[in-house]
């Protein structure tokens, strides 16, 4: 492990190519975590219905594929608890490696869980466990991933771009793992639900191998190795940080109601619903969300970027009114039940999201003091998926089913929006400000 001293010698030029290491890794990391991630949500739309709960009606096979699909979201807080308290008592660095291995073992095993028809009801509660495990590495990766690149910028007017990369990792996990399916269900044809669905799952093994191999060449960040100098590591920073600052931990779940609900609406429930009720191609809607992924490659950085120039709450306040808004004319172009329209929607329907997500990272690692940031950070951030993610999909397919309208799901985004913008405009803004060093909890 590097030392304090090994910083303190570090040249420019040295630190900027640190800097790059630390970027590069994180980007990749959560790369590979969120490809592992909405392989999952891909399937539980497509394929998990007929194999897990064939006796079930399309409607309950398809509510009951997304209950295993929030496990997963249940256990991200509970991986941010663990690997909080870790990252931020042995470091980012060692962490993130260990959030890596948890989630990659997990992806990989669910290629060979046997279906409803191998050995009945226990396919589905293998499933379930292994969500639950998936839920646990990528709730544990966020923060870490973020820290990392994070924790390198010297500059305070480059922090919010420098902490959007890891966000990156999002819509390239969702491009790669709609690819993948894509590629194998044209590979596949008639026996993808044989077969063919499986191997995206197993390529997840060689993604780890690379992954891993990055981010054993990074360095710990210099602010950690700071807190290590000063004796400033908590003994049990979880429990300090729910002491210290449960404000900034409850709003920084609060506020990504509007960005991450409407998220999972717009990239697993879609699948269900253009495939279902639409009666769109599965080809169509996948290739539909895989051009929306590329065009948060350069959404998420640019927004990353426009809030260091803006701030941090403003921008992300500015994302959640334009999300709130876009619901009703996400709803009213799938409605049309026209190819074009629905292809425009959904390659649309991340750019609102992308005006939170960029500049989230900085806005919620921000807020917590360096001995507690991994614990706060990930904790807050993770709460969201018990209230926003993980029941999204299954909210808005019981407020199709209930009201027969696109617009019924609409209001619901509108109304997630409001708590944002609540959330969001009470919580502390650092941009700009010296976060190496502790500064008051709550301030």
């Amino acid at each position: 492990m590097a030392t304090t001293a090994t910083y303190g010698k570090l040249s420019d030029s040295q630190h900027s190519v640190e800097l790059r290491k630390a970027v590069i890794a994180a980007t990749v990391g959560t790369t590979i975590e969120w490809y592992d991630f909405f392989i999952y949500g891909t399937a539980a739309g497509l394929v998990f219905p007929k194999l897990f709960f064939p006796h079930e009606d399309p409607l309950t096979g398809t509510l009951a594929a997304f209950g295993t699909y929030f496990i997963g979201f249940v256990g991200r807080p509970i991986g941010a608890a663990i690997f909080g308290h870790y990252g931020d008592r042995i470091g980012r660095k060692a962490t993130l490696i260990a959030t890596l291995l948890c989630m990659g073992i997990a992806t990989v095993l669910i290629a060979f869980v046997p279906s409803y028809a191998s050995i009945g009801i226990w396919g589905a509660v293998i499933l379930t466990v292994l969500r639950m495990l998936q839920g646990i590495g990528v709730g544990g990766e966020w923060g870490g991933s973020v820290l990392i690149s994070m924790e390198w910028a010297r500059s305070r007017g480059h922090r919010g771009l420098v902490a959007s990369w890891p966000q990156f990792g999002v819509p390239s996990g969702l491009f790669l793992s709609n690819l993948a399916v894509l590629a194998f269900s044209a590979w596949s044809g008639d026996q993808f639900l044989v077969w063919g669905w499986r191997i995206p799952f197993l390529l997840s093994i060689v993604l780890v191998g690379i992954g891993l191999w990055i981010r054993l060449g990074i360095l710990e960040t210099p602010v950690f190795q700071q807190l290590v100098a000063r004796k400033k590591i908590e003994r049990a920073p979880i429990v300090e940080v729910i002491k210290k600052q449960p404000r900034e931990i409850i709003l920084s779940a609060l506020l990504r109601m509007a960005e991450q609900a409407p998220f999972y609406i717009f990239t697993a429930f879609v699948f269900a619903y253009g495939t279902g009720t639409l009666k769109m191609s599965r080809d169509l809607i996948l290739s539909a969300v895989l051009v929306a992924s590329v065009v948060s490659f350069v959404t998420i950085p640019l927004s990353g970027h426009i809030s260091d120039r803006i701030g941090r709450r403003k921008m992300y306040l500015i994302g959640a009114a334009v999300c709130g808004v876009f619901g009703f004319l996400y709803f009213g172009m799938l409605g049309t039940a026209l190819p074009s329209a629905v292809f425009i929607a959904i390659v649309l329907s991340l750019i609102p999201h992308d005006m939170m997500y960029g500049p989230q990272a900085a806005l919620i690692a921000e807020s917590f003091t360096p001995r507690l940031r991994y614990s706060g950070a990930s904790l807050g951030y993770q709460l969201a998926s018990i209230i926003a993610g993980g029941p999204a999909p299954i909210i808005a397919t019981a407020l199709f089913a209930a009201y027969h309208s696109g617009y019924a799901i609409a209001i619901y985004i509108a109304g997630c929006a409001v708590v944002s913008l609540v959330s969001a405009g009470l919580m502390p803004d650092y941009t700009g400000k010296d976060i190496s060093t502790e500064y008051d909890e709550g301030a």
